[in-house]
């Protein structure tokens, strides 16, 4: 609750500043490091063709949420940030993000910027952060593996079932060869690929505007039995129960591993770094078909107190126009802007547009609480997807998930 204190008193320090203060010269915007593939570029560009500039800043990825809420509360908060999107609502809540709301129902394409971020970034019905960047979890399967273990390499998994049964044999192949991966003691990580299965099953993680958890459901317990499968038939390597996400490839792009739920951005690393995998790219499917995608990245937020909406605006029409898309998408963000997005990734490798697709229908939970439920390392989704996939009392770790989720939600109203 540390943070929630110190976004408290960086609510009361932005009131003290005046909102008719002169705009600055020179913005100042701060974005986490998983942006510095592409965020420089892109900043650099806009600075050569407008007259408003802004100065870049990128912060470690784990120091940005308490860099920013700590920055608000002295006073020295950067004008814009490159956020997170699963923190917005932590933020848009303490009172520290200006009101985005009437800018973006101005942009035409408003409808088509991403649901997941624009939902994000909504709270209590006005509009606080909209989409800056955007990745989104797909399973990815390697050709070459199938082709050995006998299954058609053009045809990637479209359930539980053919996922399970494919792992298998490739399984069979023997050697350091396992036919499926996942990073066990990430939450972050098993939020992006896990909820997924539960969503493309007609489950839901939390619902009612976010304030109720739905953890303990026969959807849940399906995909935790699922993982569980596939981890009791030795079809996942040992090494994945303590990955805390630091091996997110976990072999897959050496050619020891058979299938992956993982992030679009490993297309363009395993087309840069490991040339020789052959792998195919789709959705992740629920139990008996459909799909899902977690769709994550990051929201552009503004501090609030200044008179910086204007400068925003031709920031933002800058990141979604053809140019500004098409270089997040170069640089390895997917486009946040769904009525473009296939032209911005066409003259990249054509997975990418399996990605877009994804990225289309990717949906992110929302909570001010987020971070406690389920990013924290002792937070109850982390702790319980721990348990359920390599423990034995799955029944007793999913109720008491569920209830200390419901009462974290419960004490953050």
């Amino acid at each position: 609750m540390k943070l929630l204190k110190i976004l408290a008193l960086a609510a009361t320090a932005l009131g003290a500043l005046s909102s008719s203060a002169l705009a600055q010269q020179k913005l100042t915007m701060w974005s986490r490091s998983t942006s510095e593939a592409f965020m420089p570029g892109l900043i650099e560009a806009f600075n050569a063709s407008h007259e408003t500039q802004i100065e870049l800043q990128i912060v470690p990825s784990s120091e940005m949420v308490q860099k920013y809420a700590t920055a608000a509360a002295g006073g020295s908060a950067p004008d814009f940030v490159s956020l997170d999107l699963v923190y917005a609502p932590a933020f848009a809540k303490s009172g520290v993000l200006e009101d985005l709301t009437d800018l973006a129902k101005s942009l035409p394409y408003f409808e088509h910027l991403s649901k997941a971020h624009v939902g994000t970034g909504t709270y209590d019905g006005r509009i606080y952060a909209l989409p800056m960047s955007a990745d989104a979890s797909v399973l990815l399967w390697n050709k070459k593996l199938f082709k050995q273990a006998g299954l058609d390499p053009d045809k990637g998994p479209t359930n539980w079932a053919e996922i399970e049964a494919a792992a298998g044999k490739v399984n069979a192949l023997g050697g350091d060869i396992r036919g499926f991966y996942f990073a066990g003691a990430c939450g972050g990580c098993n939020a992006f690929t896990f909820m997924p299965l539960i969503w493309a099953s007609g489950g839901d993680i939390l619902v009612d505007g976010g304030k109720r958890a739905t953890i303990d459901t026969p959807q849940m317990h399906d995909a935790i039995n699922f993982y569980r499968d596939l981890v009791a038939k030795g079809y996942v390597p040992e090494s994945a129960k303590t990955d805390s996400g630091k091996n997110f490839f976990g072999g897959f792009a050496t050619d020891k591993v058979g299938i992956s739920p993982i992030g679009a951005f490993a297309i363009g690393n395993l087309v840069k770094n490991y040339p020789t995998v052959e792998f195919g790219v789709t959705f992740l499917p629920g139990k008996d078909g459909g799909k899902a995608s977690f769709a994550g990245g990051d929201n552009f937020v503004v501090t609030g107190g200044r008179d910086n909406l204007k400068a925003a605006k031709e920031f933002l029409e800058f990141v979604y126009s053809i140019e500004g898309q098409t270089m997040l998408a170069k640089g390895g963000s997917l486009p946040t802007r769904g009525d473009i997005a296939a032209e911005a990734v066409k003259s990249l490798d054509e997975r990418y547009q399996i990605a877009t697709q994804a990225m289309a229908i990717g949906r992110t939970p929302t909570s001010p609480v987020y971070n406690d439920i389920i990013n924290s390392s002792t937070g109850p989704w982390k702790q319980m997807l721990n348990e359920v996939f390599f423990g034995d009392d799955v029944k007793g770790s999913v109720a008491k998930a569920q209830a200390t989720m419901q009462s974290i939600l419960d004490a953050a109203e």
